[in-house]
């Protein structure tokens, strides 16, 4: 690599780490006030000892001046306790804002999510792309919360480096006296003796780290999939919805034998252990004996010095303390800075990822709020790929909602059914066609009022483990006879009669041993309760009633018209019994609509519709 590329490389690693550095003082400020307090005070302190200590030996083999030795006592300790106090200061609040580091990085990252387009989210590129920078946070340290590491030890072993230096200061200006037996100490060609084994050893300190950070690099794609293979299997156990497989299977031998091929990459026997113990392992060893040999070419210069009578026999540990500290802070510096450099590509890695534009196109028009639910949707001659698809999940769809209309959305797996829904929840824009709502485009509304319209039941949703009253309102403060009415409608009125502390009974019992375990029926209906107390226009209802027995999905259609009231309902379903219940029926086959109109209308004419009723009907004739 060049030099024109290697300073390059250097700044752009310093850019990458101010960003950082910024983001983090936006989230924690005082923690970056105490890191950096608690690291200056680290830094001087053993100095602040060193001086006083030096001067106290220098006197005692000297004149003995007992005022003077009391003095210097007395500073010492004064120097010492009043930084113990600040560097006490600094670390307690240190260590408090040291905790909430992973906390505030996980909500970063989640916030992100959380506010990313959809279609962003779901793209495979997307995924590796954070999957790579959890990986590798959690693996070498690298990337965000490397900045708060690398800010703490450059400001270190900056300190330890200037204090070091001026320290060092009186070895080079204190003369030998006339008439000593080792007057050659004070040539210049001894001076440069003793800086060019300082060069050399600080001049090495930065090679090994760059080639420690080159077998990284090189384990860097061997490692993200190692890691993610062990973190999966290995918490396989810890998770209970996999309990009764891995009873019912022999699972758990086919995780042990993962888990142990896994070990085996990391094992004296495995193909990783050249790059651990014959790469990492000599350059550690080699950094170590370079800063043996400073340390003892140190001693020996200095020791020389004192016995000519150059400065008293108290000074040999502070100038040996501060020749070895000046060469670990100039090496730590650039151990550092290859550090930076070494980082910068990981923390663009995560800025990339953390700028992600949104390419949804976001209107600002406002959705009018009407009394009546008078609110019209039109598909028109709508068409979608997924990202990176060629094939069509949906194709030239048309049909729109009367206004009140139970319809109900057929068709075997991967029609298109849910993909319909992903499109009019504005989860993806169409690649073809436009959907209308009352007549405008709603690519123009402000998507947060445009799904306030909305209230929706996924197949795949999720309550929190938090009160009832909580999951069914969505929120913390709300209407407690609004949600007990809800859960009435769905079905739950005598359960919730039945809970000990009613709607501030908490869902589950990961946080609170009071907690309830829900059936997957029951979870189903106070998923429809959350959305009949959104109250929207709209409700939609992915197979609402799939984990519901017989009996409670009859009565949930029997009671239907007043579950649903005014609004209008769009429901997808595999049980074509509910359909008997809607008002029109649109039936999907590959991507397409290929009949519409009501249960009695399709079940006795040829087509999908029919196909599908009798392949249910006959078991139940």
């Amino acid at each position: 690599m060049s030099s024109d590329t290697k300073r390059l490389s250097l700044l752009r690693g310093f850019r990458m780490l101010a960003k950082g550095l910024r983001l983090w003082g936006s989230m924690l400020p005082k923690y970056l006030l105490a890191t950096g307090t608690d690291g200056f005070i680290g830094a001087i302190s053993p100095y602040v000892a060193v001086w006083f200590s030096a001067r106290l030996l220098d006197e005692i083999g000297g004149a003995r001046c007992e005022q003077v030795i009391l003095r210097l006592a007395a500073g010492a300790a004064v120097c010492a306790s009043l930084l113990a106090l600040i560097r006490l200061w600094a670390n307690c609040h240190g260590k408090s804002y040291r905790e909430m580091l992973r906390h505030k990085e996980e909500w970063l990252f989640g916030q992100k999510q959380l506010h990313m387009d959809f279609a962003t989210i779901e793209d495979p590129d997307t995924i590796n792309s954070y999957s790579h920078i959890m990986e590798m946070r959690s693996i070498g340290d690298l990337g965000l919360r490397n900045c708060i590491i690398q800010m703490q030890n450059l400001w270190k072993w900056g300190l330890t480096a200037l204090c070091s230096g001026i320290m060092c200061i009186g070895l080079f200006t204190h003369r030998i006296p006339a008439g000593s037996i080792l007057p050659w100490l004070d040539h210049p060609l001894a001076y440069l003796g003793l800086v060019l084994c300082l060069v050399f050893a600080i001049l090495l300190a930065p090679v090994f780290t760059r080639r420690e950070a080159a077998v990284w690099d090189e384990l860097d794609g061997r490692f993200v999939l190692i890691n993610r293979r062990w973190d999966f299997y290995s918490s396989i156990g810890e998770s209970p919805e996999w309990h009764m497989d891995l009873r019912s299977y022999p699972l758990t031998d086919l995780c042990k034998k993962e888990l142990a091929a896994i070990s085996e990459l990391h094992s004296f026997r495995g193909p990783l252990t050249p790059f651990y113990f014959k790469k990492l392992g000599v350059y550690n060893a080699l950094s170590g004996a370079v800063g043996a040999g400073v340390t003892l070419a140190a001693y020996l210069f200095i020791c020389l010095r004192a016995w000519a009578g150059a400065f008293g026999v108290g000074s040999i540990a502070q100038y040996v303390s501060a020749v070895t500290g000046l060469c670990a802070g100039i090496s730590g510096v650039l151990r550092i800075l290859e550090s930076i450099r070494s980082n910068a590509p990981y923390l663009e890695k995560v800025f990339q990822w953390l700028d992600t534009p949104d390419e949804m196109y976001k209107g600002s028009l406002s959705v009018e709020k009407r009394a009546d639910r008078n609110y019209k949707v039109e598909f028109r001659h709508v068409s979608f790929r997924y990202p990176g698809s060629e094939v069509w999940a949906l194709r030239d769809v048309s049909f729109r909602f009367c206004i009140g209309q139970r319809l109900a959305v057929v068709g075997p797996n991967g029609s298109g059914k849910t993909t319909m829904i992903k499109l009019l929840c504005r989860l993806y824009d169409p690649t073809e066609g436009e959907i209308l709502l009352n007549g405008i485009d709603i690519r123009k509304y402000d998507p947060k009022q445009y799904m306030d319209i909305f209230s929706v039941v996924f197949q795949d949703f999720r309550l929190l483990a938090l009160p009832l009253g909580q999951n069914v309102a969505g929120s913390t403060e709300y209407d407690a006879a609004r949600a007990a009415d809800c859960l009435q409608k769905a079905g739950l009125g005598g359960w919730l009669e039945k809970l000990p502390q009613g709607l501030d009974t908490c869902l589950y019992r990961e946080f609170d041993e009071q907690g309830v375990d829900i059936s997957g029926g029951e979870a189903q209906k106070i998923a429809i309760a959350r959305a009949l107390y959104k109250n929207a226009p709209f409700i939609i209802l992915d197979e609402p009633t799939a984990a519901l027995d017989p009996i409670a999905e009859a009565q949930v259609y029997a009671g239907f018209d007043t579950l649903i009231g005014d609004r209008t309902a769009v429901y997808i379903s595999h049980r074509l019994s509910s359909c008997k219940f809607c008002d029109a029926i649109a039936v999907f086959d590959s991507g397409r609509i290929v009949q519409f109109g009501t249960h009695s209308e399709l079940v006795d004419a040829p087509g999908r519709y029919a196909e599908l009723w009798a392949a249910q009907a006959q078991y139940y004739i």
